[in-house]
């Protein structure tokens, strides 16, 4: 598909709005927010999985805003409890912390080894006409026994990313922007945009 001309970011996530837009910088289009459009329609995210989650926002947002919008559906995966918290990440108690105490509270007497997770999130984009194309991304890591930084949102003070020796919690964003489950899947979209325009 040709490149739009406008895009707007349909997240009202400030985190994910500013590594969206970095990632995004280089795209011969106007990048727009909703500190240009108003405030976001709120989208349920009831589906069963990150993409139908992504794919409902992407192109309800569409329809309402008569543009092209890149939204996303992201989420952690912790093997020991088989997938949880998954597509519910977000809404697993309430804020970070409590997401955060209540992940170390089920996995509580869980072995080092047995406590491999991973970041995944799936990015689509869509215009009025209907969904354009999806991507996905990966990050793969641990869930640490204990919060370790500042930095990030989410689970990134529990989540131990091995080639950095720490927890993305202690990783300097632009760092975590060069690996994280969100940048690779945006990376992909863009590059696919890219490739297009040149054919």
């Amino acid at each position: 598909m040709k490149i739009p001309k406008k895009i707007l970011i349909g997240t009202t996530s400030e985190d994910k709005r500013r590594e969206i837009l970095e990632i995004l910088g280089d795209l011969p289009c106007e990048l727009l927010t909703s500190d240009d459009v108003g405030e976001l329609p709120d989208v349920p995210e009831d589906g069963s999985t990150f993409e139908a989650n992504a794919c409902d926002k992407a192109c309800e947002l569409a329809r309402h805003f008569k543009m092209a919008v890149l939204a996303d559906d992201s989420g952690l995966e912790v093997d020991a409890l088989d997938g949880r918290p998954g597509v519910h990440s977000r809404r697993y108690v309430g804020t970070d912390e409590e997401n955060n105490l209540k992940l170390l509270a089920e996995l509580e007497g869980v072995p080092e080894n047995r406590r491999t997770a991973r970041y995944r999130c799936v990015v689509a984009l869509a215009t009025p006409r209907g969904l354009q194309m999806t991507a996905d991304g990966v990050c793969n890591g641990r869930i640490a026994t204990e919060a370790i930084g500042n930095n990030g949102f989410g689970y990134d003070p529990l989540f131990y990313y091995f080639p950095y020796g720490t927890t993305f919690g202690m990783v300097d964003p632009a760092l975590k922007n060069q690996v994280s489950h969100r940048a690779e899947a945006v990376r992909k979209l863009r590059d696919r945009l890219l490739k297009g325009r040149k054919r």
